[in-house]
């Protein structure tokens, strides 16, 4: 079993910046790929990011791509996702993901998730 904690939500105003991160206890979770996704009022998960096991490759929803940074530090446990230029529309409950195929944009692949952590972004 893997448990993943989401921490760093909160709310911001717009253009500001929040950097989320997801600890990973219980089995190693060096042997996963992670993955955002997101939750917005009245929608399913979106996929927002996604990492590979090594950190090697990434994939970013083209809505957050050029302004979100994946990342994770494997020694740590940790995957982060720092979050710049944030715009209202980013207001959702952030979760992340741990996937045995590799980085995804389909929720499908994932096999363990958090129980993510709400950002609210105002104008």
């Amino acid at each position: 079993q893997v448990q993943l904690v989401e921490s760093g939500g909160g709310s911001v105003q717009a253009g500001g910046s929040l950097r989320l991160s997801c600890a990973a206890s219980g089995r190693t979770s060096r042997g996963y790929a992670m993955g955002w996704f997101r939750r917005a009022p009245g929608k399913g998960r979106e996929f927002v990011a996604a990492i590979s096991r090594s950190g090697g490759t990434t994939y970013y929803a083209a809505s957050v791509k050029d302004r979100f940074t994946i990342s994770r530090d494997n020694a740590k446990n940790t995957v982060y996702l720092q979050m710049n230029s944030l715009k209202p529309e980013d207001t959702a409950v952030y979760y992340c993901a741990a996937s045995t195929v590799g980085p995804s944009y389909s929720r499908d692949h994932y096999d363990y998730w958090g129980q993510g952590t709400q950002v609210t972004v105002s104008s």
